[in-house]
C-alpha cells in the first residue's frame, strides 16, 4: 500500500515517505509513540532538555563575553587572538541557544535541527581533541543525550506550547540571575557568587514542582523528566566546581529533594 501510495511522487517525496513509516515504525517498536508512556514522558522532558542545553550555552557565551570585555587588551584585538577550537566552541554555543529559542517560539523542526548541529558539534568536537571547556570527558556524554531526549519526543507531541512557554521561563530564570550576579562578582558590585551551579538546577527543579503542582500528581513523572532533562546542568556545574565531585552530587540531590517534598504535599492535599 505504501508503494501504491507514493508511487506518483518525486523521488526525494518518496525518500522522506518511506523515512517517515521506517521512524513510526521503529518508534511504536520502542514504545517511544504518543500512545505510549515512554512517549509522553518524552514530549514532557524534550522541551527541557532543549531549555537547559539553551542555559548552559548561554552561560558558556557570556562568560566568555565577560572575560572579553574586563579583558586589558583592546576588543577588536582579541577576537584575532582566538584559536580555532575556542571559536568553534562559541559557534557552537550560539547554535545551541538560537536553536533552542527557534524551537520553543514555536519553530519546532528548525530549531531543534540547529540546536541539534550545535550539540552534535560539540561531540564532535571533543571526540576530535578539541578540549576547549571545563566539562572534561563527560561533554560529548551530555551533547548526545540531550539529542536523544529531544528525539525522543513523538513528533504528534512536539512543540507543545504550554510546555515550550514553561521550558523557555525556566532557562530565562535559570540563566539572568546568574550573569547578573556574575557580573557583579567580576566588577565587585555583589558580594556573592554562583558557583557550583546550584541555581540553575534548582529553577529546573522547582519548574518540575510547579508542573507537577498543576497536573494534580505526585510529581514522580514530572521530577523524572526533569531528571532526564538536567545534563547540561549537571555538566555546567561540574564544570564550575572544578571537577570536585560533592557539589555536584549536591547539585543532583536538589531534585531528589525538590521530589520528595513535592510528593508529601500532594499526599496531604489528596486526604483532605
Amino acid at each position: 500500500m505504501h508503494r501504491e501510495m507514493t508511487a506518483d511522487m518525486p523521488c526525494p517525496a518518496r525518500l522522506r515517505a518511506g523515512t517517515d513509516l521506517a521512524a513510526h515504525a521503529l518508534r511504536v517498536r520502542l514504545g517511544l509513540d504518543s500512545a505510549s508512556p515512554a512517549g509522553r514522558f518524552f514530549a514532557l522532558a524534550a522541551p527541557f532538555a532543549l531549555a537547559a542545553g539553551a542555559v548552559a550555552g548561554g552561560l558558556h557565551l557570556t562568560r566568555w563575553y565577560a572575560g572579553l570585555v574586563l579583558s586589558p587588551a583592546p576588543l577588536w584585538v582579541q577576537p584575532s587572538a582566538m584559536d580555532g577550537s575556542w571559536s568553534l566552541s562559541i559557534l557552537l554555543s550560539l547554535l545551541v541557544c538560537v536553536g533552542a529559542v527557534i524551537a520553543l517560539t514555536g519553530r519546532w523542526g528548525p530549531g531543534v535541527g540547529v540546536a541539534g548541529c550545535g550539540l552534535l558539534g560539540t561531540a564532535v568536537q571533543w571526540a576530535a581533541g578539541a578540549h576547549v571547556s571545563d566539562d572534561g570527558a563527560i561533554a560529548p556524554v551530555v551533547a548526545l543525550l540531550t539529542v536523544a531526549v529531544v528525539l525522543a519526543c513523538p513528533p504528534d507531541r512536539r512543540g507543545d506550547r504550554r510546555l515550550s512557554a514553561a521550558a523557555g521561563a525556566m532557562a530565562a530564570a535559570g540563566w539572568f540571575p546568574v550573569v547578573v550576579v556574575n557580573t557583579g562578582t567580576y566588577t565587585g558590585a555583589f558580594g556573592v557568587t554562583t558557583d557550583y551551579g546550584a541555581w540553575p538546577m534548582l529553577v529546573l527543579a522547582f519548574t518540575g514542582a510547579v508542573l507537577a503542582l498543576r497536573a494534580r500528581s505526585s510529581g514522580l513523572r514530572e521530577m523524572g523528566a526533569m531528571a532526564v532533562a538536567s545534563p547540561p546542568l549537571v555538566a555546567y556545574s561540574y564544570a564550575t566546581a572544578w571537577g570536585d565531585l560533592w557539589p555536584v552530587l549536591g547539585t543532583v540531590l536538589l531534585l531528589s529533594v525538590v521530589a520528595a517534598l513535592t510528593a508529601s504535599f500532594q499526599a496531604v492535599r489528596h486526604r483532605r
